[in-house]
This record gives C-alpha cells, sequence and structure tokens, in this order.
C-alpha cells in the first residue's frame, strides 16, 4: 500500500544490531497464547456434576464495565479498557476453563442509537453474540443507575430462551443502601432473573457471576483446547493494544475517528524478535497532528506503553513501528470496515 512520506513515524523500540535475518510472515492463526500458570481456578457449585460447556455473551450500554468483567471472568487481559465509552468495536471472544466446565465469554460492543456504518456493524455484531449465547449477562452500571437505554435491552432480553443473569456492575461506587431501590427496579423490568451486585474492577461478587454461568450452562464436552483463553490472533491482539493506548493518550473527540491497522507481523528465529508496523488512520487532517504531538511526543509514548503490552502479551522482545496516516472517510468503507475485522 502506498504510504505518503510525510507519514510519521515512531518506534517503540530499536531494531537489533546486525543483518536482518530472512521474515516469516505470520498467517493470523498462529500459536496459542498459554493461559499465565497464576491464573486462578475458583471452585465453582456447577463444575461438580456432569461436564458443562456453552457460550456466555455479556451485553449493555456503552461503558458499563463489560470488557472489564470479560477480563475478570477470564483470569487474564483478553480485552482492551479504556475509561471511554464504545471502546470495544470486534465481538472477542474469551475461554475459561474449570474442573467440569469451560465457558466462551462473548464481549461484545455497547448497544445503542447506530448512525453510522461503523457503528450499525458494532450494534449488530452484539445483537449476533445474543442469538448464540446460552447465557447472558446483562450488565447495569449501578453508579448511572437503570437508564431508559437500560430498559430497552432488559425488553429486548426479555423473550430470549437463553438464561439471562443481571449484574449490577460497579458497587464499589455505589453506598450500599443505594442499591436495594437499583435491584427493586431490577427485578420488576426482568422478573425470576437473579441479580447479582459486583464490581469487575474489584473482583467482588465476580466468581459469584462464574458460578452461576456455568450452573446456567448445557451439558457437554470442551468446545476448546484447555490452554487457550482467547480465539483473537496475536495480530488481532498487537493491534487492539496499540488501540488502547491511541484512546488513552488522545483527548476525547479523537479516537473515534480513529483506526489501527497491523500491516506487518513478523517474527525472527534469530533473537526471538516479533517485528510489528502498524498504521494509526485518522479521518481528517486536523486529527493528525494531534495523534503525533509536539514533537512526535505522543506518538513515541502510545508506541512505547503499547510494546510493553505487547511483551508482556507476547512473551518475547518486540520491534514496533507506528505511522500516521490521514484517510478521509474510512469508518464509511465497506472494504476498509472488513480489513479492520468489522
Amino acid at each position: 500500500m502506498h504510504r505518503d512520506r510525510t507519514d510519521h513515524c515512531s518506534r517503540g523500540t530499536r531494531r537489533p544490531a546486525g543483518p536482518r535475518a530472512p521474515a516469516r510472515e505470520r498467517r493470523g492463526v498462529g500459536r496459542t497464547i498459554p493461559r499465565p500458570r497464576d491464573s486462578p481456578v475458583p471452585r465453582v457449585r456447577g463444575a461438580t456434576v456432569a461436564h458443562r460447556a456453552g457460550y456466555a455473551a455479556i451485553v449493555g450500554r456503552p461503558n458499563v464495565g463489560k470488557s472489564t468483567l470479560l477480563n475478570a471472568l477470564v483470569g487474564t487481559k483478553v480485552a482492551i479498557v479504556t475509561p471511554k465509552p464504545q471502546t470495544t468495536r470486534n465481538r472477542l471472544l474469551g475461554i475459561r476453563t474449570l474442573p467440569g466446565a469451560q465457558i466462551a465469554f462473548l464481549d461484545t460492543p455497547g448497544i445503542h442509537e447506530a448512525r453510522s456504518p461503523l457503528n450499525r456493524r458494532m450494534v449488530e455484531t452484539a445483537r449476533q453474540a445474543l442469538a448464540e449465547a446460552d447465557v447472558v449477562l446483562l450488565l447495569i452500571d449501578a453508579a448511572t443507575g437503570v437508564t431508559p437505554g437500560d430498559r430497552v435491552l432488559a425488553n429486548t432480553l426479555a423473550p430470549l430462551p437463553a438464561t439471562t443473569i443481571v449484574v449490577l456492575n460497579k458497587v464499589d461506587r455505589v453506598a450500599r443502601p443505594e442499591l436495594l431501590p437499583l435491584m427493586a427496579t431490577l427485578g420488576e423490568l426482568l422478573p425470576g432473573r437473579e441479580i447479582i451486585p459486583a464490581s469487575a474492577l474489584t473482583g467482588e461478587n465476580v466468581d459469584t457471576v462464574l458460578g452461576r454461568v456455568v450452573e446456567a450452562l448445557p451439558e457437554g464436552e470442551r468446545l476448546y483446547q484447555a490452554d487457550e483463553y482467547t480465539t483473537a490472533t496475536e495480530r488481532f491482539l498487537v493491534q487492539e493494544l496499540v488501540r488502547e493506548q491511541l484512546f488513552r493518550q488522545t483527548e476525547e473527540e479523537v479516537p473515534y475517528g480513529t483506526a489501527v491497522l497491523v500491516e506487518e507481523f513478523t517474527e525472527r528465529p534469530e533473537g526471538d524478535v516479533l517485528f510489528v508496523r502498524a498504521t494509526i488512520l485518522v479521518d481528517r487532517p486536523s486529527q493528525k497532528p494531534i495523534v503525533i504531538g509536539a514533537g512526535g511526543q505522543r506518538l513515541r509514548e502510545i508506541g512505547r506503553r503499547a510494546r510493553l503490552e505487547v511483551e508482556a502479551l507476547c512473551g518475547r522482545r518486540v520491534f514496533l513501528e507506528l505511522f500516521v496516516k490521514v484517510e478521509p472517510g474510512w469508518a464509511k468503507n465497506p472494504r476498509r470496515l472488513g480489513e479492520l475485522g468489522l
């Protein structure tokens, strides 16, 4: 792909000295990333009878803590998390294998009123996950209370055959006496559904949520290998980690007009180094200098922080090269959205 030579480049780490060894392109279904050894395996009631396996969709409005809960339930970081709403764009699958059970959690984009092609695809992705799920975890933000958007979601879930469990998230930010009226309102919206007050951030009642999901799963054999914790490829996860830092390091309105496209993803056997070249797409020329920052400082910081996350994920040294390119209308281009997995 032709790149304007004025595009700014930031290198996250130095290229190793010496001649470049022949590269081997990773094809997107590379090796399984092993589960961290210290990942906890809690005891849950439903895991002591017949083996259970199935899919659990995590749904809710934007910014209610879906990705944070996914990471907590899986026991390791699978989804990127930022304070900004609508961070999640793709459906992401996280796998938790327990003694006697395996749950495939589907993290979904927040369901909201969608006007742009990008947002419409995000909402459709979430609705597809609902159709596939054996269990649905509906997240409600305890700090904001029950909103009209929550009520619409509750009405959508009411007729579904999947077991619905309501998770009243972020209870660490609410005084305990305030939870009772919230739970009463939710009980009226979804009668007969269990409501679990929890905090994905602190871990409060996360094991309880996990146990209830296991109990609601159908009996069946494992769906995935026991040591897998996601079906996402390393290439996709690297793309997401760069986007996470882009969201964290730029101003409020900028991230929503940006995307990250990994264009080179190769590893060299000598030295065990992963080479990544990624392009940050921006929708407007005015966004480019914001992403780059004064003297390239912001882009370097995005690259530095993302590289550390990628090295922790992949377990080897990383050479990360970032470019910024203006591409007006990328979010309305079906071909580009397809390349981004949307």
